[in-house]
């Protein structure tokens, strides 16, 4: 029976250490950042509602559309209990982009805060790198619990250099291309920029994140900075 018991607890213990092996909560820790496949969504919806209602009923019932939609969404989440911040949050994007929307009485403002959000992350971004702090290090390893380890090696830097270059790209094209058409006036396709350029593109750029974290954490554990037996 001690054998018995030993080798289930042996087993339960070795059930864990893969999983803590293989960075999933890593992973996944990335994937809540970015909201998920249904945060997409919830992101997409309110936009096509001001796009469709726009061209159907005028720009008073656009935003009363997306508002009203947002709210139901933030609803929607709050009752299965999903996480406050991004429900309200979205709400609160939402309600800032009508907001100025109203004011100018200009469907295209709408886009406008996301137009200049866009041009600030990607300043701050290679701003980052320049500093020689590449945000997708810091804030990949504040969310991970790694701490500042990885600035101690070189090449961990120059990983993250280039997932923080990626993500400066990212966040330059949305600016570019949505600057370009709110200059044209093309509210339409600044709804379709909006959504093709938002949540898809991001998980673009976290796969490059996450990339850069794998060969940061072997780096670090080939140099002796981790030990050999740590977490991905």
């Amino acid at each position: 029976m001690i054998t018995v018991k030993t080798t289930t607890h042996q087993e339960s213990t070795t059930s864990v250490q893969p999983n803590a092996a293989t960075g999933q909560r890593e992973q996944k820790s990335a994937l809540e950042q970015a909201g998920g496949p249904k945060a997409m969504v919830y992101s997409a919806l309110p936009v096509l509602a001001f796009v469709v209602a726009n061209n159907v009923r005028g720009l008073r019932t656009a935003i009363i559309a997306a508002t009203a939609l947002a709210l139901g969404l933030a609803v929607e989440r709050l009752a299965r209990r999903e996480s406050l911040m991004p429900a309200l949050g979205g709400v609160f994007g939402v309600a800032i982009a009508a907001g100025i929307s109203w004011w100018t009485g200009s469907a295209k403002d709408y886009f406008l805060i996301g137009i200049w959000a866009s041009l600030a992350g990607a300043v701050l971004l290679l701003a980052s790198v320049l500093a020689r702090w590449p945000l997708a290090g810091v804030l990949w390893n504040s969310a991970t619990g790694k701490g500042s380890v990885w600035r101690e090696d070189k090449r961990s830097r120059f990983y993250y250099d280039i997932a923080t270059l990626v993500l400066a790209f990212i966040f330059g094209s949305r600016f570019v291309v949505k600057g370009y058409l709110y200059q044209a006036d093309k509210v339409d396709a600044l709804g379709v920029a909006k959504i093709v350029m938002g949540y898809p593109l991001l998980g673009v750029g976290l796969l490059v994140v996450s990339w850069a974290a794998r060969c940061s954490h072997k780096r670090l554990k080939a140099v002796g900075l981790l030990p050999a037996a740590g977490r991905a």
